[in-house]
């Protein structure tokens, strides 16, 4: 007798859950991701990281500062559904926990919405080394980029 796919649909959910929170871990720096940092110290090691990696010029600061503010609201826009979702972890249905990581979803793909255009304006203005380490950092996430150099 053949299983019924509808078990198939929850655990294929989650599988793909965690991928994207452990794709969306692996760009962030090794350092940023101590367990004991608050939202806003890794966003704002996320953001220094990044200045640095990207060798942000004095001619590309005014762009920079809007990416790094567009991070900043990003986070704070995360920050309530990852508390939610933290506290109510042991008590959530499965149901519960599937709208939980929807709301999270959305509010991330919300976030690159708004992150796009503010970070296309600094990199048509990046010179080619500084897009291709741009393209390397958001292509393979810092950890594989690392890895390459």
């Amino acid at each position: 007798m053949k299983h019924a796919n509808h078990h198939f649909t929850f655990a294929t959910a989650r599988a793909l859950a965690a991928a994207a929170l452990v794709a969306t871990i692996a760009l962030a720096p090794g350092p940023v991701l101590a367990a004991k940092a608050s939202s806003e110290d890794r966003v704002e090691a996320r953001i220094k990281d990044m200045h640095a990696k990207l060798k942000i010029t004095p001619a590309q600061e005014g762009q920079w500062a809007k990416v790094g503010q567009t991070m900043r609201d990003n986070e704070k826009s995360m920050e309530p559904l990852m508390i939610a979702r933290e506290s109510n972890a042991k008590s959530m249905t499965a149901v519960d926990d599937l709208k939980s990581y929807g709301e999270i979803t959305d509010a991330h793909a919300d976030g690159i919405k708004k992150l796009t255009p503010v970070f296309e304006t600094l990199y048509v203005s990046m010179s080619d080394k500084q897009k291709l380490e741009a393209d390397a950092m958001f292509r393979h996430g810092d950890r594989k980029h690392a890895k390459h150099k």
